[in-house]
């Protein structure tokens, strides 16, 4: 088995489901119907997109379930072996998807990045990115602290993914 080098997250297991093997999985990918398309080659991977040997799996089948999908992989034939993914994140060659829009970025991305006002000002640097009910937020480490500012149109101005920069306008008070 070839590991391709350039691997992204697009999913993250939530645990086994039934008995047959199937996962139930939180999609984070814009493209879930290409993504886990039956017969469709994703790997299994750590919180750092390590790919783990032997991860190499191929979807089944790929139906909707309570805000994510519940997968089927050929190679988990039964509850036990799907209880060994639990918690591993679903990895997907860049090659395989659609590129980036202009001012879009992959949520590993977002740590390290530098955050700043629409006048060039410092806010801080991401430390992480969490995925709520309500959106995405990322996590800005400041000299006073951590802020959690929504990442999204209303408070994201732009996002430079070379210079690994954004700058956000957030609300009144929220940096206070």
């Amino acid at each position: 088995m070839t590991v391709p080098h350039d691997l992204l997250v697009v999913g993250r297991v939530r645990n086994a489901h039934g008995l047959r093997g199937e996962l139930a999985v939180e999609v984070l990918t814009d493209e879930p119907d290409a993504v886990f398309a039956s017969g469709r080659r994703l790997f299994g991977g750590t919180v750092h997109s390590v790919p783990i040997p032997g991860g190499e799996v191929h979807v089944r089948s790929a139906s909707p379930f309570k805000g994510g999908l519940i997968v089927h992989f050929d190679e988990l034939p039964d509850r036990t072996a799907a209880e060994a993914w639990r918690h591993r994140y679903l990895l997907a060659p860049a090659s395989e998807l659609s590129p980036l829009e202009e001012g879009e970025v992959y949520h590993h991305e977002l740590p390290g990045m530098q955050v700043e006002l629409e006048d060039g000002s410092a806010v801080g640097e991401v430390i992480e990115s969490y995925e709520l009910p309500q959106g995405l937020v990322v996590e800005v480490r400041r000299e006073a602290g951590t802020v959690l500012i929504p990442f999204d149109d209303r408070n994201v101005v732009s996002v430079d993914r070379d210079a690994r920069r954004i700058v956000v306008a957030p609300p009144p008070g929220l940096l206070d």
